[in-house]
């Protein structure tokens, strides 16, 4: 499908993005990247538009004050009181209904131009986002979003729609505005009520709670909001509708996973309460918050630092003793490692090939500064100790009481975790530690009849689930073909999908300083793309597993079956950090700024400097997004593990961590962790620093043997058995669920219940009733009992 599976050299690849000029490492800060949901607000609603757009803010204007001035006087609308607001709303919304297209066009240029915010009438971006709210709020109470998502499915059924699209030989952003401007207005109706503001009143938080149940409940064609948007990505993927605005449908349904579902704190409080339910005790930690204690490795050394340094260095052969507390700090030089100065870098092995051409930043001494230059109240933000609690699998202290009774007394038991008979005390004693921090995800296993009755709730991700099952593995195909056409490292192709369909203008640019534009708009428009699937992907392989844990497993393994691994490292084969940094943006275009400010001439200038941000938000969440789903993808699946080393993701998962941030570097260091035993004595031994920072930075298990292969678990002939019975236990796992044309009769509900059972009524044939006293002689009178055998 892409060049590494299709057995070309991935070599070139590699060297291409090494010798690519970077920034010097050692001179880059930390970058001060807090992670989230989301973007603010405002950045969130500015990536809705493209800059193709710009001019369609005044066209909305138009259409809404020539309604306006039409049915109510020559005030403003700010001026209106709110049954004046209301009745005009009202007025709006049964302009929808009219049969002429271009009314009905113009009707939804008037109500966008409200959810815009009346920005004629504000003379700041902070009024327009109060109306904003304002006006939303009143759309919504009259009932307009079920009436656009009406209109919306009707343009989504527009087979004339699309057969004139499949014929063009181009498309251009003319062919989409009507659902352009319906998805407009939903998406900022979503993202807008989302937001929840201390001063709201109580009758709009109450609207916010209706909302956003109904937005997860099926009822918008007896379904969620998001299959709708699921079969509008499939419909485009497939060349049916190749006019469909793509990165409009993939915000909507990014952002109303988000508002349905919720986000991270929101998964954080449901794994809390399912603990309490399944009676195991809390949960030691929250993995954002310590992430956020965490910095990011090798901080740039100052001038002092770089001279206390040296003077260590000339100081080192007299040093015989090492304090234990200096070994703690994470940015500590190896105390194992040899004085020769040859040796001071990790160099490439025969897994590397020789690939990358400058040392590793990690792993310079010329960045790690020794931790006692750093003052006393700087140093009580870095605890001593590991950052994380253990964790344990069931297969854990399953291996762990089968050889404490082998030592101790000589038999075994299986599966068995609760018998404990004949084992010293100290072993009770550790079997009880270790089912305290037990994963979530292996009690749903154990306990499925409890996991059932949790079921019968039909939360949002229940329905969801339910919603999707049909075609999931469609979906997940269609996400992945888009997420591979906005990839950086992706060559355009004739096959592949044209994902700017909703970004050309319809005349394309004739002068330097509108083609330098459109170049920005095209890469901005990738990169939001890339944003919202993986937003997208993680938080429903997140929500699933917290719902059932065969729910995620059955999505993961369509991801894999999908080549969402190798398509993942295609992504961060690139220079990392050049993505990061990109400035694909142009702040005075951005809304709400650029419809409340006269806008400045640009010059191609301004165009190359870009924004004055360290960083891309937009693609370091992205990036971090894709490496968390990367690991939920391999985590203990040693067949999808295996898929990274056999394509070469070692050198190019060590390039990532050139960038300096914390949470990012963990999650890379996390993928490097699962694949070290496979990587070969050679690569651990050039890659010592990189050890020492799994050590330091990711979390413990037991008897988790990483660093050397000796694990039982991980024998190469077991691993298509290890994915054939997953499929299998997730088969049978929606048949018993899902299906309701199941024939097998294992998996029919059994009537347990005495009572029911014996009260049923029983329809005996006429034969049976004429020749009972027969029956009763020769089936009972005349048959020996023993009683016996009855009672055991």
């Amino acid at each position: 499908m892409w060049e590494m599976s299709r057995g070309l050299n991935p070599f070139r690849m590699h060297w291409i993005c090494v010798c690519a000029p970077t920034q010097g490492f050692s001179e880059s800060p930390d970058l001060e990247f807090e992670y989230a949901d989301t973007d603010k607000w405002s950045a969130e609603l500015s990536e809705l538009y493209s800059y193709t757009e710009g001019p369609e803010f005044l066209l909305n204007r138009k259409c809404f004050e020539e309604e306006f001035r039409t049915h109510v006087s020559d005030k403003k609308w700010t001026e209106l009181d709110v049954a004046q607001h209301r009745a005009h709303a009202m007025r709006l919304l049964d302009g929808l209904e009219v049969i002429t297209r271009e009314k009905r066009l113009k009707v939804s240029r008037a109500i966008l131009y409200m959810v815009q915010g009346t920005f004629a009438e504000c003379s700041s971006e902070a009024e327009v986002q109060h109306w904003m709210r304002y006006n939303i709020f009143l759309l919504l109470d009259v009932g307009t979003f079920t009436a656009l998502v009406e209109l919306l499915n009707m343009e989504v059924d527009n087979s004339a729609a699309c057969s004139s699209a499949v014929r063009k030989p181009a498309i251009s952003l003319a062919d989409s505005t009507d659902l352009r401007v319906l998805l407009n207005i939903m998406y900022l109706m979503v993202v807008t009520i989302q937001q929840e503001d201390p001063a709201d009143s109580a009758e709009w938080r109450a609207t916010r709670e209706t909302f956003k149940t109904e937005l997860g409940s099926p009822l918008y064609n007896n379904e969620p909001i998001s299959v709708m948007l699921f079969g509008m990505v499939t419909k485009f993927c497939s060349g049916h509708a190749p006019h469909f605005p793509m990165k409009k449908v993939l915000m909507l349904l990014w952002k109303s996973i988000l508002f349905t579902l919720g986000g991270f704190e929101q998964l954080q409080n449901i794994k809390v309460r399912k603990r309490e339910e399944l009676r195991l005790p809390p949960l030691p930690e929250d993995s954002i918050r310590v992430i956020r204690s965490m910095r990011a490795a090798s901080p740039p050394a100052s001038a002092s630092d770089l001279i206390e340094q040296q003077q260590k260095r000339a100081r080192r052969e007299h040093k015989s003793l090492i304090k234990q507390d200096n070994l703690d700090a994470f940015n500590e030089k190896d105390p194992y490692k040899s004085d020769d100065p040859r040796e001071d870098e990790d160099d490439n092995d025969d897994n590397d090939n020789s690939m990358e051409a400058e040392p590793f930043p990690m792993e310079r001494d010329e960045v790690m500064p020794p931790p006692i230059l750093h003052p006393p109240s700087e140093r009580v933000n870095f605890p001593k100790g590991l950052p994380w609690a253990p964790k344990v699998r069931e297969k854990d202290i399953e291996h762990f009481l089968e050889s404490s009774r082998s030592k101790f007394i000589g038999y075994t038991l299986g599966n068995d975790t609760d018998t404990v008979v004949g084992l010293p005390r100290p072993i009770h004693e550790s079997i009880r530690t270790l089912k305290q921090v037990i994963l979530y995800s292996t009690q749903q296993v154990s306990n499925i009849e409890t996991w059932i009755h949790f079921l019968d709730i039909m939360c949002s991700t229940e329905l969801l689930y339910q919603g999707i099952l049909p075609s999931l593995p469609q979906y997940m195909i269609a996400l992945l073909k888009i997420l591979l056409a906005a990839a950086p490292t992706s060559k355009a192709k004739t096959d592949s999908i044209n994902i700017l369909a909703d970004v050309l203008p319809e005349e394309m640019p004739t002068t330097v300083l509108q083609s330098m534009k459109l170049g920005v708009d095209v890469n901005r428009h990738k990169e939001i793309i890339v944003k919202a699937i993986s937003a997208i992907l993680l938080l429903l392989l997140k929500h699933f597993k917290l719902n059932h844990v065969y729910q995620f497993e059955y999505m993961a393994q369509h991801l894999v079956f999908a080549n969402c691994i190798p398509l993942i490292l295609k992504f961060f084969n690139q220079n990392i950090i050049s993505y990061i940094t990109a400035k694909n943006s142009i702040s005075v275009l951005d809304f709400p700024y650029c419809v409340v400010h006269e806008l400045p001439e640009l010059t191609a200038e301004s165009l190359e400097a870009g924004d004055n941000n360290q960083f891309c938000w937009r693609n370091l969440f992205s990036c971090i997004n894709l490496l968390r789903i990367l690991n939920k993808l391999t985590k203990w699946k040693h067949s999808r593990t295996m898929m990274l080393v056999v394509f070469k993701s070692a050198p190019i998962l060590k390039r990532a961590l050139k960038v300096k941030q914390a949470m990012m570097q963990l999650y890379v260091l996390k993928l490097l962790k699962v694949q070290t035993k496979y990587l070969g004595r050679q690569w651990r031994k050039s890659n010592m620093k990189t050890m020492s920072a799994i050590y330091q930075k990711v979390r413990h298990r037991l008897n988790d043997d990483w660093a050397y292969g000796n694990d039982l678990d991980a024998r190469p002939w077991d691993f298509q058995a290890e994915e054939c019975a997953l499929r299998a236990n997730i088969e049978r796992f929606n048949s018993r669920r899902y299906d309701n044309n199941q024939r097998n009769p294992d998996f029919l509900p059994v009537d347990n219940c005495l009572q029911s059972v014996l009260g049923q009524r029983v329809d005996l044939p006429e034969d049976f009733q004429m020749n009972y006293d027969l029956w009763l002689e020769r089936e009972v009178f005349s048959k020996p009992i023993s009683w016996e055998e009855l009672l055991q």
